[in-house]
């Protein structure tokens, strides 16, 4: 009974081993998801700031297309003048061009205006277009690493498993089934250490007799609260 004791205690070394590698495997997706969403935060002001300044850029045209018909306008204006006959219409046609180089006055003024948040929007997006390229090198430097941990994990993981295919051959049939059923119940771990009459699964005090008898390694006992099987290390 006693090598079978040391079967398991291997055997969990092994299971806790392969659970933990595992455990690596199956948390690279997330955190990759993460890096990515931080990646796409920065995109996305990224592409925000691009739409503003294509909002510029079409706000500016118009109001440049507007500006070349108030031109033409008062163009237009300006010619009639030698056409006017009397005094009255005269003064009156004088205020009409008045008021359109007003309105031109405004609208050059606006398109000024224009210009300067299409400069600062240029600013702002050639720092995020260097801060997309930085977080993007980073995401795939990320990436390249967690691929690297994975190989390596899944190459020990099938190292691990080959251990443990041998090892359970040497195990009785029944005890492993009770192991199994540990390990499902247990969270991964069916067998774990006894200090000083408490069992390190479930931190609670085993009987002192029991203690003894673990201590003498010669049977398999199970802690009467959480069931695991319980080992006792000497520490000669």
């Amino acid at each position: 009974m006693q090598s079978q004791l040391k079967l398991l205690i291997n055997l969990q070394e092994i299971d806790s081993s392969i659970l933990e590698k595992q455990q690596i495997l199956n948390k690279i997706p997330s955190r990759i998801t993460e890096q990515e969403v931080q990646f796409k935060k920065v995109q996305t002001t990224f592409d925000r700031l691009k739409q503003e300044l294509e909002s510029f850029e079409k706000k500016k045209r118009n109001k440049e297309r507007e500006l070349d018909e108030i031109n033409e306008k008062i163009r237009k204006m300006k010619a009639r003048i030698s056409e006017i006959k009397t005094n009255k219409e005269y003064q009156a046609h004088l205020k009409e061009i008045e008021s359109a180089e007003k309105e031109r006055y405004t609208l050059e003024d606006e398109i000024l205006d224009v210009m300067e948040e299409m400069d600062a929007s240029s600013k702002g997006i050639k720092f995020e277009e260097e801060k997309v390229k930085a977080v993007k090198s980073q995401l795939d430097a990320f990436k390249k690493k967690l691929e690297e941990e994975a190989q390596e994990a899944e190459k020990e993981l099938l190292t691990v498993k080959n251990g443990r295919t041998r090892i359970i051959q040497d195990i009785n049939k029944e005890i492993y089934n009770l192991y199994m059923s540990l390990i499902k119940s247990g969270k991964g771990v069916a067998v774990t250490e006894v200090k000083m009459e408490v069992c390190q699964g479930c931190n609670m005090n085993i009987p002192p007799q029991l203690y003894v008898e673990i201590k003498k390694g010669e049977e398999i006992f199970q802690c009467p609260q959480c069931h695991r099987i319980l080992y006792f290390k000497s520490n000669s």
